[in-house]
Parts: C-alpha cells; structure tokens; sequence
C-alpha cells in the first residue's frame, strides 16, 4: 500500500483527501503549509503527495521544488483551485506529475494516484 502526505491549508479539504484515499492509500500526515510540507516529507518520506499551491509561509511551488531537491523521484500531485493554465505548467515544470483542479471529483484523485504506479 502506497504511502501519502496531504498538504493543504483548508483542514476541510485535508480530511476531504483524507476520506477519499483511506481506502487505498496509507496516510501519513499532513502539513498545512510548504514549509511544513517539506519538513514533513523529510520525516515520513511518503510515497505521494498531495500538494495545494496557494498557501502560506512557502508555497505549493517553491516547496515542490524543495522536495524535488531533496528526492527528485518524489511523486507530487498537485490539488489546487488555481487551475490557469500558466501555475499547471508552472507546477508540472516544478516537477509535480499531475494537477487536480479544485472542486474535483473523487476518482479524478484516485485516478491520478493510481496512475504514479
């Protein structure tokens, strides 16, 4: 069972995540920040994470990017309501594997997952 940690800071769409991977998913912790995020994933070293992007202290990009640094083979899939096309490219150029545009549905999460393997 793969690993996750979800990083948003809306508690609710953290345990919304939550609720839809605890089936399939081993959740590891959450962080509610980038900065948090990225001393998070030092720390558990999950298989996924669920990255938002608008956040603060650090943002979802620049702690993508972090953790890219730290494990260039870390999985990132971003969940954000900023779905312009420039922070799409932004964050998969950052290094994330997909972007979920907020409101989604639950097997677009599910599906993105289950495609990193």
């Amino acid at each position: 069972m793969k690993s996750v940690l979800i990083v948003d800071d809306a508690s609710f769409m953290r345990l919304n995540l939550k609720n839809i991977l605890d089936e399939d998913y081993e959740i590891l912790g959450e962080a509610e920040n980038g900065k948090e995020a990225v001393e998070k994933y030092q720390e558990l070293n999950p298989d996924i994470v669920t990255m938002d992007i608008t956040m603060p202290e650090m943002d979802g990009l620049e702690a993508i990017k972090a953790i890219k640094d730290i494990d260039p083979d870390s999985d990132i899939v971003v969940v954000s309501a900023m779905g312009q096309q420039k922070m799409v490219i932004d964050a998969i150029e950052a290094g994330a594997e997909d972007f979920i545009v907020k409101p989604f549905e639950d097997e677009r999460v599910l599906e993105a997952l289950q495609k990193l393997g």
